[in-house]
């Protein structure tokens, strides 16, 4: 028996599509909304409860604080103070380094490290998020404000900028936590986090050459060439005393990162270094005076905690547009990389965090942080690491880590009066090194060509012209790369598999056979505006490609076109006008056109339409195999009558 008679023989009932039930509109509205909104339904913790016992659920939902705080132990304490104490021996020479590379005040890169981490433990999900400034995020802002004013001309301007831009990015991070549009963030896909992060990366280390070689002028451009240009052209500026100890602290960056990574236990190594480098490198130079032989020095920092800055936001022509833009992009940035980074350490400890909470409590930070002096903050990977490797149960390890900050600002700041440029590039330059995941872009090639050119532009743009130039080629390629899916979606032959009722595709399965007469086609997308051309012409072509087969071996002409419609999920009115032409085009050719496995909504608006009255409603069917074997039933039906009548006419 033949696969044509298998499936005739099994098809005595085949099984139809049934048409939905009518809703409301309201109700079909409200169900895409909550889908596209609220798809983790986040308070169905509170449906069974009543009265004050909401109310804490709801205090909990926003502040988790109220829900671990109760729970806390001395156990989880002294897990937490370790940690706390490990994070802020790195977050105080980071702090000061980013600040620097953010053109602002040193002194903000400490500020930034004591109000964020607090209002972030008492609203962030993760336990293990250790909050402070980040290099990237650092380095958006130097360019993007230092376009339109410059920091050694108008520093007061220019604070004012940061303050605002700042505000800005905790506005609309918060905005889109509370509005559930946290989706906007999977724009930025892992292949143009990858290529975007490495090439921030590499611009954030040609920068530090800055003070590696000692000079005094340098470019404000953060592109290759600018920066080669500025590096070359000064060659009689270099100072070898720069030169020789930004070298030697680098080195031991370096060596310390590896002996870490050889060894996780010794994870302090690393996390230690760059405030060990600190503290060396200003012995030296309080001991050999190298500050009056070209060595810089960060100079006088004032004691004393964060003070207010609410008056001095920016909200006036012309500068509020550059400072709402560096706002948004920066804001962006740091919403990816602080939620990315969250979310890979939740799932080393078997734990959810709440996209949009996070964002939520992003915002919050960078609100409160523009108010007391501080610029934009999120959760970078590497003190994040530190915090997870130091063993941090919860999210008091920021509190700890504040408070250490705290007193080194009340007490400790003098102390780093002496301290050299050259390291913090050293320091600077050592983090960075580690964002440049080669081995990444290396996967990405095996992969997915594709999304390694979406890393690759992103990184090109950010090296060759600017940050936002590289941000906007990666988001652009990965765009362009969604609307041709969606605009040319993928449409296979499917044929069937031998001794069996299951339809596969014939590039796929070499073993998948034709069946006679019929032509089964897959439709791998939803059918829009866009794509409803493109399919009406690439299914006359699959038409045009097996009638020319079936005259080649001399086979039963074609009868039968299915449309396989499972993976098709929606339709608008330019689909269903292409199936109703496609329809008529089919009758006229002498084809019957079939559906198979049609969703609820594509029968709905078939329905509505009254496309499903010419397609007929015995032509849809609820399987490939059911929609196969009705059509050879008739072929057979067909076959007998016509043998039939030849029979009578040879009589």
């Amino acid at each position: 028996m033949g696969n044509a008679d298998l499936a005739f023989a099994d098809m005595e009932g085949p099984h139809r599509v049934p048409l939905p039930p009518e809703r409301p509109f309201l109700d079909t509205f409200r169900a895409n909304l909550k889908e596209t909104f609220f798809p983790d339904d986040p308070f169905r913790q509170f449906k069974n409860e009543r009265g004050s016992r909401r109310v804490v659920s709801a205090l909990q939902y926003f502040l988790p604080i109220l829900e671990w705080a109760p729970k806390y132990s001395f156990g989880l304490f002294k897990s937490d103070l370790i940690a706390g104490i490990t994070i802020a021996s790195l977050a105080i020479p980071q702090g000061i380094s980013y600040a620097k590379l953010a053109n602002l005040p040193p002194i903000l890169g400490l500020y930034s490290s004591f109000v964020p981490p607090l209002v972030y433990a008492m609203m962030g999900s993760s336990k293990d998020l250790a909050v402070g400034t980040v290099a990237v995020a650092s380095l958006l802002i130097a360019s993007m404000l230092g376009k339109e004013v410059s920091a050694a001309e108008n520093p007061g301007l220019y604070l004012k900028l940061a303050f605002t831009a700042t505000f800005f990015a905790g506005v609309f991070e918060a905005a889109l936590g509370l509005l559930r549009l946290g989706f906007i963030v999977d724009f930025l896909s892992h292949a143009t986090i990858v290529g975007f992060m490495a090439g921030a990366a590499t611009v954030v280390c040609l920068q530090q050459l800055k003070g590696m070689l000692g000079l005094q002028h340098f470019t404000t451009s953060t592109d290759l060439v600018s920066v080669m240009e500025s590096v070359f052209t000064q060659t009689h500026q270099w100072r070898w005393e720069s030169v020789v100890l930004g070298s030697c602290f680098l080195f031991f960056l370096l060596l310390t990162r590896y002996l870490s990574k050889r060894n996780p236990k010794f994870f302090w190594v690393s996390a230690a270094a760059p405030l060990t480098s600190v503290v060396l490198a200003s012995l030296l130079v309080y001991l050999t005076h190298a500050e009056n032989h070209g060595v810089q020095v960060i100079g006088y920092l004032k004691k004393g905690i964060n003070p207010p800055s609410a008056t001095s936001l920016e909200f006036s022509p012309p500068y509020i547009m550059i400072a709402l833009k560096t706002g948004i992009i920066t804001g962006v940035i740091a919403l990816a990389e602080g939620i990315a980074v969250g979310r890979s350490f939740a799932m080393f400890k078997n734990y959810q965090i709440d996209g949009n909470k996070e964002m939520v409590a992003f915002g919050m930070m960078n609100i409160v942080g523009s108010l007391t002096s501080c610029y934009l903050t999120t959760g970078p990977f590497s003190r994040s690491a530190v915090n997870y490797n130091a063993g941090c149960k919860t999210a008091m390890s920021n509190v700890v880590m504040a408070i250490a900050v705290m007193i080194t600002l009340l007490f400790l700041t003098p102390l780093f009066h002496y301290t050299p440029l050259v390291v913090l590039s050293a320091i600077i330059i050592s983090a960075m090194l580690g964002l440049i995941d080669y081995e990444a872009a290396i996967h990405l090639w095996h992969v997915d060509k594709i999304d390694f050119c979406v890393c690759l532009g992103a990184y090109l743009g950010v090296v060759f012209g600017s940050v936002e130039i590289g941000l906007i080629v990666a988001v652009t390629i990965s765009i362009l790369r969604v609307l041709l899916f969606i605009a040319r979606p993928r449409t296979t032959v499917l044929g069937n598999i031998p001794n069996s009722m299951v339809y596969r595709r014939v590039d796929q399965y070499p073993i998948a056979q034709s069946i006679p007469g019929i032509l089964i086609l897959h439709i791998d997308a939803p059918i829009y505006f866009a794509n409803a051309s493109y399919l009406r012409e690439r299914i006359s072509r699959g038409i045009d490609d097996e009638e020319d087969v079936l005259k080649t071996k001399g086979r039963t002409n074609l009868q039968y076109v299915i449309l396989d419609l499972g993976a098709v999920g929606s339709i608008d009115t330019s689909g269903i006008s292409m199936l109703e032409d496609l329809k008529k085009t089919l009758d006229r050719r002498g084809f019957q056109l079939v559906l198979a496995n049609p969703g609820s909504e594509i029968m709905k608006k078939l329905d509505k339409s009254k496309v499903l009255e010419g397609i007929g409603h015995e032509w849809i069917f609820l399987t490939v195999a059911d929609a196969v074997g009705s059509c050879n039933f008739m072929l057979h039906t067909q076959k007998q009558a016509d043998s039939n009548g030849t029979h009578d006419n040879m009589v």
